[in-house]
């Protein structure tokens, strides 16, 4: 794999902003205006890498967890089950799953949704 070079012409000079190429002379700024030149882009390579976390976030798509790969009669991937009340039913058992949204040397977020009346809450542990 090659090695990637600095991306910064692909973004705005002032606020950052990533440059649309609308146009076939410049690069733009939709949010303060700056226009760089297209001959400071062309024949430049950019690379990146795509994540199952960046498809499932621009899906929003829920993660979910997998026990020992078992699934109900409808071939869905059952989620964890904890015996707690769901806050607005009562229901006493909760489906959750975590994820770690802050930094790595704090603790994860767990995300609870009622089976019965799919309320949905998050507690930072």
């Amino acid at each position: 794999m090659a090695y990637c070079q600095a991306r910064d012409f692909l973004f705005c000079d002032i606020c950052g902003t990533l440059l649309s190429l609308g146009s076939l002379t410049h690069a733009e700024c939709h949010l303060c205006g700056f226009k760089r030149n297209i001959k400071e882009i062309a024949e430049k390579e950019t690379c990146y890498t795509v994540t199952a976390e960046d498809i499932r976030r621009e899906l929003r798509i829920e993660p979910f967890v997998i026990l020992d790969g078992t699934t109900n009669d409808e071939g869905q991937v059952q989620r964890a089950v904890v015996n707690e009340a769901c806050p607005k039913c009562r229901n006493p058992q909760l489906e959750y799953y975590t994820k770690q949204l802050r930094s790595a040397d704090e603790g994860q977020t767990v995300f609870y949704e009622c089976p019965k009346c799919r309320h949905k809450f998050a507690v930072n542990t």
